[in-house]
């Protein structure tokens, strides 16, 4: 099982590796608003552990992906991950945490597949695709908003699919995380078959990864909902 000290480490990399981060996330949020509501905003996971109970990362995400439901920004949550590093499915855990904030579990809908972010997004697209969305944002940290914008691109340029970012804003959420921490019942996401992506892949097959190396490409179904974008 991955502990909170060995998870850090991981995602400090990946924000260094993302070069900076979103440098206006104002902007990003504006642009935002004149589009509103959203279908879905999906929502990356972290991994959730006895030890450590929900990181205060995907803190920050859930409360910025309810801030946006509670705005009006989005209608629906699309939270995203696997039991990747602990028994726990991130993707259930973050339904756990929004519905303890008061989103109505019928706007909650669940990608368990990603293992790494750009699988978040690729896959997340995948349900939004399948529930017949149109209009569609990533919502997360300024770090793997950052990091995941070569992804976007690609799915543009690949598959026609236009997802927006809208990046944490900071002052915007920040009475709402300090006055936020829910209860919830992690068992009710524990994968009973669950093996750690560390026993599983070799460093080299978890840095593809993260690239987005496993993404079947070729086997997209080509979402018409996606691409009729309003």
């Amino acid at each position: 099982m991955l502990t909170r000290n060995a998870v850090l480490p991981a995602f400090a990399m990946l924000a260094l590796l993302s070069g900076c981060t979103i440098s206006n996330p104002a902007k990003y949020y504006a642009r935002a608003e004149a589009k509103k509501p959203y279908d879905a905003v999906i929502v990356p996971g972290m991994p959730y552990t006895d030890e450590g109970g929900v990181h205060i990362g995907l803190k920050a995400r859930m409360v910025w992906a309810v801030h946006l439901y509670r705005q009006g920004v989005t209608r629906r949550i699309i939270v995203s991950g696997a039991a990747v590093y602990s028994p726990y499915v991130e993707a259930r855990i973050m339904r756990e945490y929004a519905a303890a904030m008061g989103v109505p579990r019928e706007h909650i809908l669940l990608d368990e597949r990603a293992e790494h972010s750009t699988e978040n997004l690729y896959y997340g697209y995948q349900v939004a695709c399948a529930a017949g969305l149109k209009n569609v944002a990533l919502a997360s940290d300024v770090f793997q908003v950052k990091m995941l914008k070569p992804m976007q691109r690609r799915m543009k340029r690949d598959l026609d699919v236009s997802i927006d970012l809208i990046p944490l804003v900071r002052d915007s959420v920040s009475e709402l995380f300090a006055a936020t921490d829910p209860v919830i019942d992690p068992t009710v996401a524990i994968d009973p078959a669950f093996r750690s992506i560390l026993e599983r892949e070799s460093f080299w097959r978890r840095w593809r990864g993260t690239l987005g190396r496993h993404i079947p490409w070729e086997d997209d179904e080509q979402c018409s909902p996606l691409r009729a974008r309003r």
